[in-house]
């Protein structure tokens, strides 16, 4: 997006690159580090904690008094008939990989957001937390049509440009925006896996239109050997269509008016909706990854300030 662009008229629908830029300082609280507050998300089960960065082998000297002896290399010790301990020390930084989804289905809202902006400024928010933990940042953004990749780099300019590309296809939305559906989230995911091969940060901002039975596996396969946070995005129609409420929803080819008096019409969207969520959480409880709930009736940073267990966070 250009620096003279001017700014959107109303970020709960569309988010610049400058507003973006404007959420690091009001995220210090949040971390991502495996070390998190009592009541964070990461906490609820063992499966979901952070395993961080990695350890690379150092040294293996003969073991000094104090040392743990979990780090004694028993073979060696055999071997030579005195005590050894092999020294790793932590990675000095790890790749961190967003995947910002602003494909045309993203772009709904029927209380004070819209998809879009929650993805978009829950994933700025990661981002600055992520650069200001000594850590690389990178991140795939992606339209219906379009996409932008961001090779994970631990510089204040990889930073701004990611949101750059991250405002720049959240402001393209538009109601009547009737692109084909060339970029699938499975594309996405085939990709990170190309990007991210071990010991990364893997962050999702989706709502995960279009998931299969090839998700799974490509999910499976991040969270092997990463760490993978889902970030899912919905609206509270989804569960409860307004009373009164007209809408014309379309998938770029065909409409339909959905009517918030009907009662099957909101029973069908609330079962559909259940079951994509229930999908990502038969997956997160069988692979090891959490998911995270975002609302569009909220803003991002006081529902990441409450998720990551920062209580009565809005700044």
């Amino acid at each position: 997006m250009s620096a003279t662009a001017a700014p959107p008229e109303d970020t709960r629908i569309h988010v610049d690159a400058r507003h973006l830029l404007s959420l690091g300082p009001r995220s210090r609280a949040l971390s991502l580090l495996p070390r998190q507050p009592a009541h964070s998300i990461l906490n609820g089960r063992h499966a979901s904690r952070l395993r961080g960065r990695g350890l690379n082998f150092e040294e293996l000297r003969s073991y000094l008094p104090g040392d743990d002896i979990r780090t004694i290399d028993w073979k060696v010790t055999a071997r030579t008939g005195e005590p050894h301990v092999r020294v790793y020390t932590e990675e000095r930084d790890r790749p961190a990989l967003l995947l910002v989804d602003q494909r045309v289905s993203m772009f709904f809202g029927t209380r004070v957001y819209m998809k879009s902006v929650v993805a978009a400024e829950a994933a700025a928010i990661a981002a600055h937390r992520i650069l200001a933990q000594g850590d690389r940042v990178g991140g795939i953004v992606f339209g219906d049509t379009d996409l932008a990749e961001h090779r994970p780099q631990r510089r204040a300019a990889a930073l701004t440009r990611l949101l750059s590309s991250i405002g720049a296809l959240n402001c393209n939305l538009h109601a009547s925006l009737r692109p084909p559906a060339s970029v699938s989230l499975n594309q996405i995911l085939r990709q990170a896996a190309q990007i991210a091969h071990t010991n990364a940060l893997i962050c999702v901002f989706s709502d995960f239109d279009g998931i299969n039975e090839n998700s799974e596996r490509l999910l499976r396969r991040l969270a092997q050997s990463n760490d993978l946070i889902l970030f899912n995005v919905s609206d509270p129609a989804s569960k409860d269509l307004p009373r009164g409420l007209k809408l014309t929803v379309s998938d770029g080819e065909k409409q339909i008016e959905l009517d918030g008096d009907d009662a099957e019409t909101g029973h069908r969207i609330a079962s559909a909706m259940e079951q994509r969520l229930t999908q990502l959480q038969d997956w997160s409880r069988r692979y090891g990854f959490p998911v995270v709930p975002l609302t569009s009736a909220e803003p991002a940073l006081d529902q990441l300030l409450r998720l990551f267990g920062h209580r009565g966070g809005r700044s």
